[in-house]
């Protein structure tokens, strides 16, 4: 059984990134704007890392922080101006957002030609229709990276999908589904409302959770030999940890890991290619306006 490092590999993209932004003028490199909305603990801890992530390979990385009170046009208008302003290549506005905010309506106000977390109808139209020039959602893309840096071919496979959510899910099948060699699979997507899901999950070449619950896949869900790949973050309760609990994956990794010939952990599998292939996507976007 293997487990597949997502920090590592994670690591290779970033170095690869870095050494490419090094060789351009310090005045003339990618630059990402982030946008968070409130003080959602999570959004604090995954907008830093980024901005830390882009300063690594030096890109420009820059922060704004929105009133939880912000409203949805003011925060159009904040989006509006990113969009017209020509020094910021890529935008990126964390979720989740506050309840009187519409997630679906922000992600399409922000221009296609910056939307490197590829939430953008533009962006998943292109993705429908395998146009390289749209940008495909950072975790999904970042699946298929660790499929193809681990050398896991899909052609040919049963992928199943568990989730069906525009960040994950929808856009995962659809990767897995384009022509190449780490695509052309035969693609199952499962939910909350299948039938008899363990048989379904059962019958993966590889399988792809993101179903949002805690260790949620059981060993029999999976069948032996199997490549599991684990997108869910979720925290539990543990006593043992100082700060009261502890992160877990949608698998019950300690059930499910021995079946598997290759398996993403949680913490460390999935999570840190979400923030490379946001790099990597900036970086597309600075190339495409010719810079």
């Amino acid at each position: 059984m293997t487990v597949i490092d997502g920090n590592a590999i994670a690591g290779q993209l970033i170095e690869e990134l870095r050494s490419e932004v090094s060789a351009m003028p310090e005045n003339a490199r990618p630059c990402i704007h982030l946008v968070r909305v409130g003080e959602d603990p999570a959004s604090v801890s995954y907008v830093k890392k980024k901005q830390e992530t882009a300063a690594k390979i030096g890109m420009t990385g820059i922060v704004t922080v929105l009133p939880e009170a912000t409203t949805q046009a003011e925060l159009f208008a904040f989006i509006d101006a990113l969009n017209a302003d020509s020094s910021v290549h890529g935008i990126l506005v964390q979720a989740p957002l506050p309840k009187h905010m519409n997630e679906r309506d922000t992600f399409n106000r922000i221009s296609p030609l910056k939307d490197v977390d590829g939430l953008n109808a533009a962006s998943v139209g292109k993705l429908v229709q395998d146009d390289e020039s749209g940008f495909a959602s950072c975790t999904p893309s970042g699946i298929v990276e660790l499929l193809r840096r681990t050398g896991v071919r899909t052609a040919g496979k049963h992928v199943v999908v568990l989730g069906r959510s525009l960040l994950v899910g929808k856009p995962a099948a659809l990767l897995m589904l384009q022509k190449g060699p780490f695509a052309d699979a035969t693609v199952t997507v499962c939910h909350s409302r299948t039938k008899d899901l363990p048989s379904k999950t059962a019958q993966a070449d590889i399988l792809i959770a993101a179903i949002g619950r805690a260790r949620f896949v059981s060993a029999d869900m999976v069948k032996p030999g199997a490549v599991v790949i684990d997108v869910g973050i979720n925290r539990i309760a543990d006593a043992s940890r100082k700060s009261g609990q502890r992160l877990v994956g949608d698998v019950d990794y300690d059930a499910v890991a021995p079946l598997c010939e290759a398996i993403t952990p949680v913490p460390g599998g999935v999570g840190p290619m979400t923030v490379a292939m946001l790099m990597k996507n900036t970086l597309k976007a600075f190339k495409m306006r010719g810079c």
